[in-house]
C-alpha cells in the first residue's frame, strides 16, 4: 500500500480548512502590529546556520552538485536571523517579519511523533530590546486571544541568573559546562548531586540547586536575588532588574491572568541570551509555543548591536487545542478545569515502596494498594495509572499522565522531554558490565583484531553513553530478557545489564568486569504539567521532604 514516510502525513481538506481558518486569524493579528510576511528555503546551507548558534535533531542532510552540505530547517529562527544579517541594512530597522512555514525535526522510530509540522512565527529585530520583548509578548497574548483559546498561560524566566551564578561563582569551567548541561537536560536530580559533590559554599550550593526551581509571580524575582545576593552575585550582573523592567512594562492583564515567571524554562533553550517564554494551554501536554531573545545568533552571524525577539506557535497544537483534529502525538485529554491529577505508578519492584512514598506524602491510597487487575485507580481528586517502569517516561511525555515514579535507567533509556525533580531514595540497583568467569580477556583479545565490544543488553542508550564515555567503540545486540544468555552462547563477549544482588550473575558464573551506572527511584513530570499545574509542584516538594527524612 503507498503511504507517506514516518512522521509524515497527508492533510485531507476537512482539517486542512481548520489550519487555514488558524493561520488566518493568526496572520491578522501579526498583520494588525504591522508585521510583514518572509519566506525562507526549506533547505539552508547548514555551515552558515551553525554560525548563528548549535544545531541540534536535525539529521536530514544532503549534499549538493557543489558540495555543499544541506539540511532540511528544524526552526525557522535561524535562517531568519541569517536572512537579517544578509540582507537587511541598518537604515531598514527595526524590521517586523512574519512566516507560517513547515520544519523539520527527527523523532525516534516507535514514538509516534510527527516529523513535520508548521510554525506560525514574528520575529522583531533592531529595536530596544526591552520594548521588543514587551511588543512580542503583548502580541503573543493577543493572538491567543483571538483565537478563542481558554485557559492558556505564557511561563517566562531567564537564562541570565544561572548563568551569571555559575560564571561568578562556578569552580571550574568543567563545573560550570556540566551544571548547565544538567539544567538543559532538566535533571535537577542530577544537578543536585553535582552541587553535592564540589564542596561549594552553602550558598553558592544553594543557589545553584534552588535557581533552576524558582517560580511563581513577580515575588520570585524576590527569591532570584536573594539567592544571588548570598552567593555573592553582584547585582548588575544577575539579569533581575530586566525581568522586573519587564514585567512593569507588560500588559496589566497579562502579567496578573495569565503570566508566571519560572526558571525552569531555561532548559532546551540553546540560543536564547535573555528573555524566554513559552505558552500553555490547559489539558495540552506540550507547549504549543515558545521564543525569546536571541541577539548573540545575530552576533555570531556579522550583525552585533542589534536586539533581537520573536516566537513561533506551533499550528498543529493550536488545532488540538482549539478542538480541531491534530496530529502532534501529544495527548489532549478533556478537562473542565477540575481534573484528576493523573500519576503513572510503576507495577513490579517498584510498586509497594512508590505506595508508601505517595502516602507518605499526603495522597490517598487505600485503593492503590491491591489494584488488581485495574490499570487505573481513582481516589479523590487524584488519578493512578499503572504501568511498567520503563513505560512510566513516555506515558508522561505524551500527555497520557502528569507525573510519575520510575528507576533514572528507565528516564535515560526514554532520552523524552521531561523533569527529573526528586531522588527518591528507594529501589536502589547498579548497571554492569558482565563476562563469563570461563572467558576471562576473550572479549579484550577480541577488541584487539576485531576494533569493537560486542555487548548484549536491555538497555541500548545506556550501554552506548557508557562506552563512549570510556572511549571503546561498541556494537550493542539488543535482546529482551535473558540477556545472561549472550556471551554464554557467543553471540556477545559481554553484558550491560541491571542488578541489585549479583545473583542472577552468580548463578551463571558471569562477573562483573566494570561499572556503569547506579540508579535509584525518581519522581518526575511533564514540562507542561510542572509549570502551569501547581499540585505537581507541591507534590514534588512533599516527596522531597519525604525522601529528605528518610535519608536522615
Amino acid at each position: 500500500m503507498a503511504g507517506t514516510p514516518r512522521g509524515f502525513r497527508d492533510i485531507l481538506t476537512e482539517e486542512a480548512v481548520a489550519r487555514e481558518r488558524i493561520s488566518d486569524t493568526v496572520r491578522a493579528a501579526f498583520s494588525a502590529r504591522g508585521y510583514l510576511p518572509i519566506e525562507t528555503p526549506l533547505m539552508e546551507v547548514r555551515s552558515e546556520l551553525e554560525r548563528g548558534g548549535r544545531i541540534k535533531g536535525s539529521p536530514f542532510h544532503l549534499f549538493d552538485s557543489d558540495g555543499h552540505m544541506l539540511m532540511l530547517r528544524p526552526d525557522v529562527t535561524l535562517p531568519v536571523a541569517r536572512l537579517a544579517a544578509s540582507r537587511i541594512s541598518a537604515g531598514e530597522l527595526p524590521a517586523r517579519l512574519r512566516y507560517a512555514a513547515p520544519v523539520v525535526r527527527e523523532q525516534a522510530s516507535l514514538r509516534g511523533q510527527p516529523r513535520q509540522f508548521t510554525q506560525l512565527g514574528v520575529e522583531h529585530i533592531g529595536r530596544d530590546g526591552s520594548l521588543a520583548e514587551v511588543e512580542v509578548l503583548t502580541l503573543l497574548s493577543e493572538a491567543l486571544a483571538a483565537l478563542g483559546i481558554e485557559g492558556w498561560h505564557v511561563v517566562m524566566g531567564s537564562v541570565v541568573p544561572l548563568k551569571a551564578l555559575l560564571d561568578c561563582r562556578a569552580p571550574s569551567a568543567a563545573f560550570r559546562d556540566e551544571a548547565l548541561a544538567l539544567v538543559h537536560q532538566s535533571d535537577l536530580v542530577a544537578l543536585d548531586g553535582l552541587v553535592a559533590s564540589a564542596g561549594l559554599e552553602p550558598a553558592v550550593a544553594r543557589a545553584i540547586s534552588r535557581l533552576p526551581r524558582v517560580s511563581g509571580g513577580p515575588d520570585a524575582i524576590d527569591e532570584m536575588d536573594a539567592l544571588l545576593e548570598a552567593a555573592g552575585v553582584p547585582g548588575a550582573q544577575r539579569g533581575t532588574a530586566e525581568l522586573r523592567d519587564l514585567l512593569a512594562a507588560l500588559p496589566a492583564g497579562l502579567v496578573e491572568g495569565h503570566l508566571s515567571l519560572d526558571l525552569s524554562i531555561i532548559n532546551s533553550f540553546d540560543y536564547y541570551t535573555s528573555i524566554v517564554f513559552k505558552a500553555y494551554v490547559d489539558g495540552v501536554a506540550a507547549g504549543i509555543g515558545s521564543g525569546g531573545r536571541y541577539d548573540a545568533v545575530l552576533a555570531n552571524m556579522g550583525m552585533p548591536g542589534v536586539a533581537a525577539c520573536g516566537f513561533a506557535l506551533s499550528l498543529e497544537r493550536l488545532q488540538e487545542a482549539l478542538g480541531e483534529r491534530g496530529a502532534s502525538g501529544i495527548a489532549v485529554p478533556v478537562t473542565d478545569g477540575s481534573r484528576r491529577l493523573r500519576i503513572a505508578v510503576p507495577k513490579g519492584s517498584l510498586f509497594k515502596d512508590s505506595v508508601r512514598v505517595l502516602e507518605a506524602a499526603g495522597l490517598p491510597v487505600d485503593d492503590l494498594r491491591e489494584p488488581g487487575r485495574k490499570l487505573i485507580v481513582q481516589a479523590d481528586d487524584v488519578e493512578y495509572i499503572i504501568v511498567r517502569a520503563q513505560d512510566a517516561p513516555a506515558f508522561v511525555a505524551l500527555g497520557g499522565a502528569d507525573c510519575g515514579i520510575c528507576g533514572s535507567d528507565s528516564l535515560f533509556e526514554a532520552n523524552v522531554d521531561l523533569l527529573t525533580l526528586v531522588d527518591l531514595r528507594y529501589g536502589g540497583c547498579r548497571f554492569v558490565v558482565a563476562e563469563p568467569a570461563d572467558a576471562a580477556g576473550a572479549a579484550d583479545r577480541a577488541y584487539a583484531w576485531r576494533g569493537t565490544e560486542r555487548v548484549a543488553t536491555k538497555y541500548p542508550r545506556i550501554t552506548q553513553a557508557h562506552y563512549d564515555r570510556i572511549g571503546r567503540q561498541v556494537e550493542i545486540v539488543a535482546l529482551h530478557g535473558n540477556i545472561e544468555l549472550g556471551p554464554i552462547v557467543r553471540i556477545a563477549d559481554r553484558i550491560v545489564d541491571i542488578t541489585a544482588t549479583g545473583t542472577t550473575l552468580r548463578e551463571n558464573d558471569l562477573v562483573v568486569v566494570d561499572d556503569v551506572m547506579e540508579c535509584t527511584a525518581r519522581f518526575f513530570a511533564g514540562p507542561a504539567a510542572y509549570r502551569c499545574d501547581r499540585r505537581v509542584r507541591d507534590l514534588a516538594q512533599r516527596l522531597e521532604s519525604v525522601s529528605k527524612g528518610e535519608g536522615e
